[in-house]
């Protein structure tokens, strides 16, 4: 690895632990997917969410490589009828760059007309598609004719929508945000190069 690669892996390293969630797991599992591969780019995002009475956290890192985006995701799951004690699933999915064919990035800016060109969004979602998942929308088509009652088909959009994450200010502070248009950025140079 360059000491470019080592640094980025070791802040990677470093980002999961201030996470505090499950931080040896997490990072075997990402171990095992990145394979020796050089960290180029990473993102680390923590999220808490409620589910009824409990409190269910999720853990999820997007790392860039030269060749692939490493998806990695952890789940923490109560006690069930199949586990009598509290236990974590975590995932891993690796996607050439080729392979990645879209990087959208959609921001919300408070107060636009003064906006400056270094200011930070209040809240980003990055949305990548690479194929995996696509969902079609349809619903009746329609004329202009409020007493037309001709059939016209259906109407439609195909959307591919392999992977989106919110990031705010509130929740995840200046860096969170900050991390994430850095991230995009990132694939964006990535995958203008395949």
């Amino acid at each position: 690895m360059t000491e470019t690669g080592v640094r980025a892996h070791d802040d990677l390293r470093a980002a999961v632990e201030r996470c505090g969630y499950y931080p040896e797991l997490v990072l075997d599992s990402l171990s095992v997917a990145l394979a020796g591969e050089t960290v180029s780019s990473f993102m680390v995002h923590h999220e808490a969410t409620f589910d009824r009475d409990e409190l269910r956290r999720h853990l999820t890192v997007l790392v860039l490589t030269p060749s692939r985006l490493v998806v990695g995701h952890t789940d923490d799951h109560p006690p069930d009828e199949v586990s009598a004690s509290p236990h974590a699933t975590t995932s891993t999915e690796s996607v050439r760059i080729g392979r990645i064919g879209s990087v959208v990035v959609s921001r919300v800016v408070d107060d636009p007309a003064q906006h400056a060109v270094s200011g930070l969004p209040r809240e980003v979602v990055l949305t990548l598609g690479w194929g995996a998942i696509s969902r079609i929308d349809l619903e009746p088509a329609a004329c202009g004719d409020p007493d037309c009652e001709a059939d016209h088909g259906y109407t439609g959009a195909s959307t591919i929508d392999d992977f989106s994450v919110r990031v705010s200010q509130a929740a995840d502070g200046l860096e969170g945000v900050s991390q994430a248009l850095e991230f995009a950025r990132a694939v964006s140079a990535a995958t203008a190069k395949h």
